[in-house]
């Protein structure tokens, strides 16, 4: 396996993290990635992924976006880690350098499976869930918050014919993190919406770390709330509920509160000082997920005739603080909290 082609296809936190720990195995890996000077740091000093017990130091082999047009061969593997919103593009970009019984996956955030599908073909593409915690503010630099004995990656195909190509990606995966397979992939990217509703938007808009955010009165409750949303939508569109995380499905089909141990599971993983992808965004001036996040909640609602008023307003918020019209604070924290309570 390790004669693989493989490219990594943005490399930000989480790309860097899966790119080092390739790297590191003895994988053939090209790392692209459209920030010059993280590409540039890369490829000077390689990368330095600093993990809590541990830090690992590897030489990469790093390319501009610009660069993909130079590249005479084809990969036999590309590990998708652009945002959501870059997905399309990203796809058509990298697609005529994917072999023809090459495969794509799509490691990332939002129900983005179906879209990649679309693109490089239901025969090229394996569905892919991550729980992987990690942070990149300085180029070649990057804080894993959870090492690989922490990360988990759950696998599964989109076409019946793609089964029998799944352990090809778990033999990759595997360097990086604990691998499961699900035979409902697309409901498995739905459970891990859920997940991210809860502790993504409402957090960044606040500027909180976990431990910071389950402080404030009321917090876990819409939190649970928000997530309570995005199950009565999911459920509705057709998803089921499925094991992610680690979880087994004993666990999950007992659970009377799906989303409430959805939560506590997210939150121990990661641990309470983490800072999660959209604080990061907020913090960089960047746009975030949150409207293929909440958002998808929000649109799934209206369609469904369902209210989401938690995740509308964390919408609503989140658009004023990339538009520059609110800074985050736990202010707005509270203004949510108190829009649940009815006080405004």
């Amino acid at each position: 396996m390790n004669n693989k082609k493989i490219a990594i296809l943005g490399t930000g936190a989480n790309g860097s993290c899966v790119s080092a720990d390739l790297v590191s195995n003895g994988f053939n890996v090209k790392l692209i990635d459209q920030w010059p000077e993280h590409v540039e740091k890369m490829r000077k000093d390689g990368l330095k992924i600093e993990m809590p017990n541990r830090t690992l130091e590897v030489k990469v082999d790093a390319y501009h976006l610009c660069d993909i047009a130079t590249f005479a061969e084809k990969f036999d593997i590309v590990l998708l880690f652009m945002k959501a919103y870059d997905t399309a593009w990203a796809c058509e970009l990298i697609k005529p350098y994917l072999e023809e019984d090459g495969i794509l996956v799509g490691v990332q955030n939002c129900m983005m499976a179906e879209q990649i599908s679309g693109i490089v073909g239901a025969n090229r593409t394996i569905g892919c869930v991550a729980e992987l915690s990690s942070e990149l503010f300085d180029p070649g630099l990057v804080k894993r918050n959870t090492p690989p004995e922490g990360t988990w990656f759950g696998l599964g195909a989109l076409a019946p014919d793609m089964l029998e190509r799944i352990p090809e990606i778990e033999e990759v995966l595997k360097f990086a993190g604990k691998v499961g397979i699900s035979d409902e992939i697309l409901s498995a990217k739905w459970m891990k919406l859920i997940v991210n509703v809860m502790g993504m938007g409402i957090k960044a808009i606040g500027d909180l770390r976990p431990a910071e955010a389950f402080e404030l009165d009321g917090m876990r409750d819409v939190m649970l709330k928000a997530g309570e949303e995005a199950l009565k939508v999911g459920e509705g569109l057709g998803y089921k509920t499925v094991p992610i995380m680690g979880l087994s499905k004993e666990e999950i089909d007992t659970s009377n509160r799906v989303q409430e141990l959805l939560l506590d599971t997210i939150t121990k993983h990661v641990g309470p000082t983490a800072l999660n992808t959209v604080l990061q965004d907020h913090r960089k001036g960047r746009l975030s997920e949150v409207d293929l996040i909440n958002g998808w909640v929000s649109k799934g609602g209206k369609q469904l005739g369902i209210k989401t008023p938690i995740n509308d307003k964390i919408v609503e918020i989140t658009k004023k603080i990339h538009q520059g019209e609110l800074k985050s604070s736990k202010d707005l924290v509270i203004e949510v909290l108190n829009s649940v309570k009815g006080k405004s």
